[in-house]
């Protein structure tokens, strides 16, 4: 007896998917509500966990197909027996070995575990599976693992030409990739945002040396009592609930021709994954104190780059702040989210002369940047919101006393 495995509902917005990749391969056997197959929705990647427990009978759907929700894409086969666990040989009798030879004291690596489509692109490319670095769960050697472990390979020597001239058309080469349902629908955000809104950016540059000398000073005992780093991260969330709290235009939202306000602050924190940006959401941020907010970001982080991100964690959302600075971003314009108003820009720290008292000095400043939708929010308002910001990450005791 078989039983289908089908793509599940996602979500009212969802009608269609990708199989990002097989998890297990057909023949193998699963037990259940273990992940089999990992499918690429527009807004997160999941894992389908097998219905039953048996054998993975057939794949219907491959590897960047799509599939609707419903869809049967592949047949487990529970009437199969359970696989009897495999014996390795009986260790040898204790004999003494001499010492190793220095050409014996070679560490051979333990065997990966290599999902299908990289077997294909290892066997493609002459690779041996020892020499990628798995990213996959539980050191499962990917296919994108393969792909980027061949950019990074060194090209080899162009050949000569019979009259001393350089062959170079046989290192040019393209390659295809197939755009996923999460950057298909990035893209139309993105653009949705542009066509739609009135979007203006202003820029500030606040100095660190307040918040980087109060990080110094606690950061062992903060580790030590919540076991998480304080980052900056968490400074700017509170920064930003302050300043909304004063201007609320940019903690809203336009709906049926209606300007929504809330009195709730669920700050939208956007981090890349493996497969594009996502945007999980810090909900009720105004009660959170800073551990809190460093845990959930450290959380969101983790689980980003394994494709965890729950779909209700990325929806609601009534303000987004953006860290290009991790990147190494000096300055940018960021986009706004839609439906949301405004979305504030963080960039990278550097130090720079500026002028303090009359005198010339060494501060590490950072750009901001907030682009609001000029339809919701005016100059004044945009501006003196950054400007707020801004005194707060400068003077954080600001945040602890609510000034």
């Amino acid at each position: 007896m078989a039983t289908d495995v089908q793509v599940p509902a996602l979500g009212e917005s969802i009608s269609e998917v990708q199989i990002a990749r097989w998890l297990k391969a057909p023949g193998e056997y699963v037990k259940q509500d273990e992940p089999v197959v990992e499918i690429d929705s527009d807004k997160a990647t999941l894992e389908v966990p097998a219905p039953v427990a048996g054998l993975l009978a057939e794949v219907l759907v491959n590897e960047g197909e799509n599939a609707s929700v419903g869809d049967v894409i592949a047949r487990i086969d529970e009437t199969a027996p359970v696989p009897a666990p495999v014996e390795g040989p009986r260790p040898p009798a204790a004999v003494e070995e001499s010492p190793p030879r220095a050409d014996e004291k070679a560490v051979v690596k333990k065997e990966q575990r290599v999902m299908p489509a990289a077997k294909r692109a290892l066997a493609e490319r002459g690779l041996d599976p020892n020499a990628v670095k798995p990213t996959g769960r539980g050191g499962r050697v990917l296919k994108e693992d393969v792909l980027q472990h061949s950019e990074k390979a060194p090209a080899p020597e162009p050949a000569a030409s019979p009259v001393g001239g350089i062959v170079t058309g046989a290192q040019r080469r393209e390659k295809l990739r197939p755009i996923t349902p999460m950057r298909r629908r990035i893209a139309e955000r993105l653009v949705q945002a542009q066509q739609t809104a009135a979007l203006l950016t202003t820029f500030n540059e606040i100095d660190m040396s307040a918040v980087i000398a109060l990080r110094k000073e606690h950061q062992e005992s903060f580790v030590a009592k919540h076991g998480v780093k304080l980052g900056f991260m968490s400074f700017f969330v509170k920064a930003v609930v302050t300043a909304l709290r004063e201007f609320p235009g940019v903690n809203a939202q336009f709906r049926d021709d209606q300007l929504v306000e809330f009195n709730y602050y669920d700050i939208g924190i956007a981090i890349s994954s493996g497969k594009g940006l996502v945007v999980p959401v810090l909900r009720n941020a105004e009660l959170m104190r800073f551990a809190d907010i460093e845990r959930a970001i450290a959380d969101f982080g983790g689980r980003a780059r394994d494709n965890k991100i729950a779909l209700e964690e990325l929806q609601g959302g009534t303000f987004t702040i953006t860290n290009g600075g991790v990147f190494g971003s000096l300055l940018s314009t960021p986009i706004v989210n839609p439906p949301q108003t405004a979305v504030l820009g963080m960039h990278a720290i550097q130090e720079r002369p500026v002028a303090i008292g009359g005198e010339v000095v060494i501060r590490p400043m950072m750009y901001v940047a907030l682009t609001y939708d000029h339809r919701m929010v005016d100059g004044r308002e945009a501006v003196t919101f950054l400007v707020r910001v801004k005194e707060c990450v400068e003077n954080p005791a600001r945040l602890l006393l609510d000034l």
